[in-house]
């Protein structure tokens, strides 16, 4: 019998029980949307990398039967807007991603990493300043990413507030699907604004200004296309890498031996630590989503032309079978480079070195300077997101 999709978290961050069993008894496994059409869900390592790097599985959310989570995801995939690289297939999706790529490879992000930490140290001197108790999420975990990816998009630091508000209405699990559209159109007009004002002017190094002189001068992209693109970094992401920084907090602080490791030897563990965080907090559970545009065995399984499937990296994150004990948070784990919680194959998420370079300088800032944060509240009153969305949290108390 098909299982409805998605399946509920049983609490706090653990993942949902039916991934467990699926990898067990039915790797490839039929189930059922919202609107009742039929999906296959891949919970396994294994397999989960194959169907990632087969070519007979499309990232078109335009095409029929492209399986959406809910009736704004729907919308979204037919606006009409142009779309971005990350809902194209190769020869396309190479292109266009290889249009932003030279600036997110790990050479390029070494690049930014002072910038990063300048960021997060700003941003705990005023924490240090205001005093304990507060809400870190709001204070650091969420600030530090979107400042990040405002100066390399090249947004003037006097619109950082008002975009920050209309991304957390764009993102919020609780905000209606009106204003959540509204806020989408309002940041890519903003986008849209902020395109025309680099075409007359580009200012420097900042992502817009490239793209503006190196693609769409020469006619290698169009000024929609540059809008899609600037709009898709703003929003893609930032609010995970946030979600991970206040999980890998909590996990370390629920791990005070695996902490003061850390503290002892930074330069080694705060890299594998963010690792544990990225495979145990596994930061987007629901975004591998592709449509078969050929009939397809996986596992034995016959998946269908035009039947969609989940790669649930999530579960992926879990197997038994590539990390031993794979419920237990360990930041000295050795086969930690297996984690897919950025995704796999052709389309792993383009800023992966750079969500890793913001959570390692977040968490290896926070407990330099901050040696003695804690939670501020009991442990049982934080407040996780609604279970059958990706695991994150409204604020999290600290004090120190």
């Amino acid at each position: 019998m098909d299982k409805d999709f998605p399946f509920s978290r049983p609490k706090g961050v653990e993942p949902p029980a039916e991934y467990k069993e699926l990898r067990s008894k039915c790797p490839v496994a039929p189930g059922r949307l919202f609107d009742g059409s039929k999906i296959w869900l891949i919970s396994r390592h294994k397999e989960l990398k194959e169907v990632l790097q087969d070519g007979r599985f499309s990232k078109v959310r335009t095409l029929p039967g492209f399986p959406e989570l809910s009736p704004g995801g729907k919308a979204a995939a037919q606006s009409g807007n142009a779309a971005t690289f990350v809902d194209m297939d190769p020869p396309e999706h190479t292109k266009y991603r290889g249009m932003v790529w030279p600036y997110l490879t790990p050479e390029a992000v070494e690049q930014l990493r002072p910038s990063i930490q300048a960021k997060a140290d700003k941003l705990v001197d005023a924490m240090i300043a205001r005093g304990g108790p507060l809400d870190l999420n709001e204070a650091f975990s969420m600030p530090l990413p979107f400042r990040v990816i405002y100066d390399f998009i090249g947004i003037p630091e006097a619109d950082f507030a008002y975009l920050s508000a209309n991304v957390a209405v764009r993102s919020s699990g609780s905000s209606n699907a009106k204003d959540a559209a509204a806020a989408a159109d309002d940041l890519v007009k903003y986008m849209d604004n902020l395109v025309a004002e680099k075409e007359r002017n580009p200012t420097g190094k900042d992502l817009i200004s490239e793209l503006v002189t190196k693609q769409l001068r020469p006619g290698h992209m169009t000024r929609e296309q540059l809008v899609q693109t600037a709009f898709l970094m703003l929003v893609a992401g930032n609010a995970t890498v946030a979600t991970q920084i206040n999980l890998g907090v909590i996990s370390l602080l629920q791990h005070p031996d695996q902490l003061a490791a850390m503290k002892a030897d930074p330069a080694r563990l705060v890299p594998a630590a963010t690792e544990e965080i990225c495979r145990f907090h596994t930061g987007s559970s629901y975004a591998l989503r592709r449509l078969a545009v050929a009939d397809v065995q996986v596992d034995g399984q016959l998946v269908k032309k035009g039947e969609g499937i989940i790669a649930l990296n999530q579960s992926a994150n879990r197997d038994e079978s590539v990390f031993p004990d794979p419920d237990r948070f360990d930041i000295h784990r050795q086969s930690n480079p297996q984690q897919v919680g950025f995704g796999y194959g052709t389309h792993v998420c383009v800023a992966e070195w750079l969500a890793r370079a913001e959570i390692q300088v977040a968490i290896g800032t926070l407990f330099r300077r901050l040696p003695n944060l804690r939670l501020a509240v009991p442990e049982s009153q934080i407040q996780y997101s609604d279970p059958a969305r990706d695991v994150g949290l409204a604020a999290l108390p600290v004090t120190w």
